[in-house]
């Protein structure tokens, strides 16, 4: 029965997101825009500052709520010491509140930074975020899911296309993994291969 509910979820919010205008996610070769931003403990997290030690593993996830994101983020989790021996930072980038973060860390054991994408400025400036629409809302507070509470007003129902970005220490996106169906991600592997 899950996986049924699963698959009806994933065929509804594919089809929605085509109904709209799509985000096309940032390629490899262009340079990775700049940000600022607080993580879970309440530190400045800024992207110029991480790649003065080494490359940028950056992670857009939809929340706390979605099982695709909590098992991708516990992977990753347990990959850390394998991107951290090739001098690389992971960073997650979620449009969910703190609060919500704090579940996505008690789900998935995350000990690296998850940043609150106050305003979708990160998620607009990679072009990952796109305005969830009325059916899809609806649909998904029938299975318990209601984004304005779990993102707060100011994001409101947005989400990012789960994506994956490798950044060298140029500050240039040497890998991407820009998937609309939610359920694909980039393999550690392949993250490995870019570091």
């Amino acid at each position: 029965m899950k996986q049924l509910v699963a698959s009806v979820l994933v065929l509804v919010f594919t089809v929605s997101l085509h109904a709209q205008e799509e985000p096309k996610g940032l390629n490899v070769n262009d340079k990775a825009p700049a940000f600022i931003a607080m993580d879970q403990d309440g530190k400045t997290i800024s992207l110029s500052e991480q790649l003065k030690k080494g490359p940028v593993v950056l992670v857009f996830y939809r929340g706390q709520w979605c099982p695709y994101c909590n098992r991708y983020l516990k992977a990753l989790e347990d990959s850390l010491s394998l991107i951290m021996q090739k001098g690389a930072a992971l960073i997650a980038v979620s449009p969910e509140k703190p609060e919500s973060i704090t579940q996505t860390i008690e789900k998935t054991k995350a000990t690296y930074p998850i940043l609150f994408d106050e305003g979708l400025q990160i998620m607009k400036k990679y072009d990952v975020a796109f305005a969830v629409d009325e059916k899809t809302i609806e649909r998904y507070k029938g299975y318990g899911i209601d984004f304005i509470r779990a993102n707060g007003e100011t994001n409101g129902a947005h989400l990012p296309v789960p994506a994956v970005y490798v950044i060298n220490k140029e500050g240039v996106i040497v890998f991407r993994h820009f998937d609309k169906n939610y359920t694909k991600r980039a393999s550690v592997a392949s993250i490995l291969e870019y570091l």
